[in-house]
């Protein structure tokens, strides 16, 4: 095997292609680099003698086929939904296929044909989900191989602004997808406690926020993520009466999003008419029924919403410009996409901006009578906008991945995902060569 085929090149990708280029490099092995745009692409690829750069609009059957039949290991960074038609080529074409993108149902369903096909067919490989899977399986398959029993497991993932860069009342900005911000927790999370399933609707998430304490870093909230039961056979934890998976966030920011979504504004589902000329308040006013509040719009909000007029809450709304005079300026546009585009400049990271990610997990386990809980936590930040922790979490796995798929190192075959001794151990132990170092605490209950 010699040839790789990167598919997008966005906010994740510099990362993964720079690692993919020198090792390349080292190993007379060339990459190319394929996006709808091409000069972010080239941008990307920078003129590296093992790489090139191309453009494609992956839904043009033909020009996809064509550069996929060319590759060995096709890393798919496109938005999960078309994760599948590269999937289905990669089936037809016997090439192997590497994303960070929650595996599907649909992509499940291609396991066994994969696997007769002899092609590793890996998802799931960038930060959350991907280092969370990989870190967790390690440390429950090592508590499990010394005699351990766990009771709970409870695993936390923030992609946030590193303290430095902190300079506005929400305390944080986009690392990611600022869509997947938008519309993050829709749905009702499912988790366990004490042996009972718990579910927390949509409307209800941001409220129900739990408080952690990361050393040397302070107090966080934590919502739960839609559905934290998938994994426990996976992690060999079926029998488990406790488990949780959640998105970390500083304090302050669950009870503001909570007053989004109380007023309606992370709504995707139904166009603002003429909202091309509505101003961002006289939408707030639109929002408010006929007898709702005295006093101005802003004050009849806060009374809607609970809270007084000067809340830390209510400061966050107007530090958005919820309540200016403002033109939106975006035709038949969702609520979401009004509040997207409208926190896209306002949470934008500035040039030497630092992002942060925290990911905590926490076991509770029995070992020869005694009951014994361990946090085993990681933080590191990025160094500015463009060389985010975020991009290096997301691409560095996927990047190290293609390169044990590439020597021929990894022997499981058809749709997985990182929780086999055979990935974890060696993406782990290179890891930390990036920072990727986790922290741990024990203690005796």
């Amino acid at each position: 095997m010699k040839n790789i085929l990167v598919i997008g090149a966005g906010r994740s990708a510099t990362a993964l292609i720079n690692y993919i280029l020198k090792q390349a490099q080292e190993n007379a092995w060339f990459v190319t680099v394929a996006d709808a745009d091409p000069e972010l692409a080239a941008q990307k690829v920078n003129n590296h003698p093992c790489g090139r750069s191309t453009w494609l609009d992956v839904m043009k059957v033909n020009d996809r086929k064509d550069l996929i039949e060319r590759a060995d290991v096709v890393v798919s960074l496109l938005p999960a939904h078309l994760h599948l038609e590269v999937a289905h080529d990669c089936i037809r074409l016997n090439k192997h296929l590497i994303t960070a993108s929650y595996v599907s149902k649909e992509m499940y369903r291609l396991g066994d044909e994969a696997r007769n096909r002899e092609l590793i067919f890996m998802g799931e490989m960038g930060l959350d989900p991907g280092i969370d899977h990989m870190s967790a399986k390690q440390k429950i398959d090592e508590i499990i191989e010394k005699g351990g029993k766990l009771t709970s497991f409870r695993s936390y993932t923030g992609g946030l602004i590193a303290p430095e860069s902190d300079d506005n009342p929400w305390h944080y900005k986009f690392t990611w997808n600022p869509r997947n911000v938008v519309l993050a927790g829709q749905g009702t999370a499912q988790y366990l406690e004490n042996g009972k399933y718990k579910y927390i609707p949509y409307n209800r998430l941001f409220r129900q926020y739990r408080i952690i304490k990361v050393k040397d870093m302070g107090e966080f909230e934590v919502y739960a993520n839609r559905d934290s039961l998938l994994y426990r056979d996976v992690y060999g934890l079926s029998d488990i009466p406790n488990i949780l998976r959640g998105t970390i966030r500083y304090a302050g920011f669950c009870d503001a999003w909570n007053a989004l979504i109380k007023i309606g504004l992370t709504d995707g589902s139904y166009p603002i008419l003429e909202s091309k000329d509505l101003t961002y308040h006289s939408l707030m006013e639109a929002y408010l029924g006929p007898n709702e509040g005295t006093g101005s719009v802003r004050e009849r909000i806060a009374e809607f919403l609970g809270e007084t007029p000067y809340s830390p809450v209510m400061r966050k709304l107007d530090w958005l410009g919820l309540f200016r005079n403002k033109r939106i300026g975006m035709e038949r546009a969702t609520p979401a996409l009004i509040l997207e585009n409208l926190l896209l400049d306002k949470w934008k990271l500035k040039e030497d901006d630092k992002d942060m990610i925290i990911m905590r997990h926490e076991f509770e386990y029995e070992l020869e009578g005694k009951k014994k809980e361990l946090h085993s936590t990681l933080v590191l930040k990025g160094s500015n906008s463009i060389d985010t922790a975020m991009a290096k979490l997301v691409g560095v796995p996927m990047g190290i991945f293609a390169k044990l798929v590439m020597q021929g190192k990894i022997t499981a075959k058809g749709v997985n995902i990182p929780v086999m001794k055979e990935v974890y151990d060696p993406v782990l132990e290179e890891l930390k060569e990036h920072g990727v170092i986790f922290k741990e605490e024990e203690f005796d209950l």
